[in-house]
């Protein structure tokens, strides 16, 4: 037995145990629920975050994302199977690394990987024989061997021999309570049949279902696909939203009749724009990288062009209904946005285009406040720091009341819809929600 085989036969053996030690880098919400499940899995888990708030909590039992209970933490933190640290050197003891942190675009809409270049950097310094480090950050193909690999073998240490690499990409649906991590079928591949031996392995500890592909590059593509899936059909339906409304079409009511068919449709629906930190973003890592093979993406941009133009779209709708029914311009009006969330029953605003809203109406000269009942007020983001620090105001009748019109973005469950449809002077619904409740109104218009 050669040096690599006994290396790679003792990881095998102590992920077959679970006796591994696993880190997670990046406590997010895909490091954090993903840490918790592998806990209870039964392996040892060290989280790792540069966030020393984060650290404080989670070993405090208390957790900051919706999909892990303070409970579900808690009982992993006093097992002793989890624990959180800000200290990168602990890396050393750690057989198995998840890198979990953000992929996020340039201000050009370029992929940034300065989080995955600084994480590959930070392992590197404590890399070991025999450790497997696994990618799951939503990334173009090819990152794992051209931007990881790299990085990790400037200490000299090789992959496939030294230690394994390997990506699978995560499938976190924030607010969904029908899945979690353990239910959702995991993708996986490695760096060369060890490779992927050993994070087919680990991921078969911890989630039901493991759905092995060819390689890394495979594997990427895979999630970048999924994505851009939905980004595409849901432009389409936003496209088809504007084109049936100057018909007198309600777009909803066409969506609820084609979804009796049992076959060749899947049911999308429109709204006031993407958010979160997949949909909006993930489609132009695919195009970035199809420039180096001299490839246009026509398809792909032209579904971003769409769906990126929906909030401008919602504002000249609102600009209207405001001057047709109310006789008031936009740029004299107070304007209430329902929901600054990017999704209903979660507080992710990453994204949203209630931001983008927001600003819209404020560049119509208009006022724009905003009332959710899971975001209190908004936080410091790179590209809406002007309106940060704004605080969710109550819904009362008295509120209603004082506002020229209210713009449903989110339809959070947790909505007085009833109130709102009772008291408000103008309400320009995105989501359907008033038609879906029986709550239709002279005083609702769709957009």
């Amino acid at each position: 037995m050669d040096a690599s085989q006994s290396t790679y036969d003792r990881l095998l053996s102590r992920i077959s145990t679970r006796t591994a030690q696993v880190g997670v880098i990046g406590l997010g919400y895909v490091g954090l629920p993903l840490a918790v499940a592998i806990a209870r899995a039964g392996f040892p888990v060290s989280g790792f975050d540069i966030e020393a708030r984060k650290v404080e909590s989670l070993n405090n039992g208390q957790s900051y994302i919706e999909a892990v209970t303070s409970t579900a933490l808690a009982g992993q933190v006093a097992s002793g199977r989890f624990r959180a640290t800000a200290d990168f050197a602990e890396l050393a003891v750690c057989d198995v690394i998840i890198i979990c942190v953000p992929t996020p675009l340039t201000k050009h809409r370029e992929p940034d990987l300065s989080f995955v270049r600084d994480t590959a950097a930070a392992i590197a310094k404590h890399l070991r024989l025999g450790q497997l480090i696994v990618l799951e950050s939503t990334t173009y193909p090819g990152t794992t061997d051209d931007v990881i690999k790299p990085i990790l073998q400037e200490t000299g240490l090789q992959s496939k021999t030294d230690f394994f690499l390997g990506f699978s990409p995560e499938r976190e649906d924030p607010g969904n309570r029908s899945f979690e991590v353990a239910t959702i079928p995991k993708v996986v591949a490695g760096d060369g049949v060890e490779a992927a031996t050993l994070v087919q392995a680990f991921y078969q500890s911890v989630v039901k279902t493991v759905v092995p592909v060819s390689t890394t590059a495979t594997a990427e593509a895979v999630k970048l696909t999924e994505n851009i899936f939905r980004s595409v059909n849901i432009a389409l339906v936003n496209e088809l939203k504007v084109v049936f409304g100057a018909m007198g079409i309600d777009i909803w009511e066409v969506i609820e009749a084609a979804k009796s068919k049992p076959f060749g449709y899947m049911p999308f629906y429109p709204g006031p724009g993407l958010g979160g930190h997949c949909v909006p973003i993930d489609p132009f890592y695919l195009t970035w990288k199809a420039r180096e093979y001299e490839l246009p993406t026509r398809f792909i941009e032209l579904a971003a062009e769409i769906n990126t133009a929906m909030p401008r779209h919602v504002v000249d709708e609102l600009a209207k209904a405001l001057d047709r029914r109310c006789g008031k311009a936009l740029s004299r009006s107070r304007i209430l946005i329902i929901g600054l969330a990017y999704k209903k029953n979660v507080p992710d605003i990453r994204e949203s285009p209630s931001l983008r809203l927001i600003e819209l109406i404020e560049e119509w000269g208009g006022k724009a406040e905003f009332h959710d009942p899971h975001v209190a007020e908004i936080p410091s983001t790179r590209e809406h720091m002007a309106i940060k620090g704004r605080r969710s105001v109550e819904l009362t009748e008295a509120a209603l009341k004082d506002f020229d019109a209210v713009v449903v973005a989110t339809d959070h469950d947790a909505i007085d819809y009833q109130a709102i449809a009772d008291h408000a002077l103008l309400i320009v619904d995105t989501r359907n929600v008033f038609g879906r409740l029986g709550l239709a109104r002279e005083t609702v218009v769709k957009a």
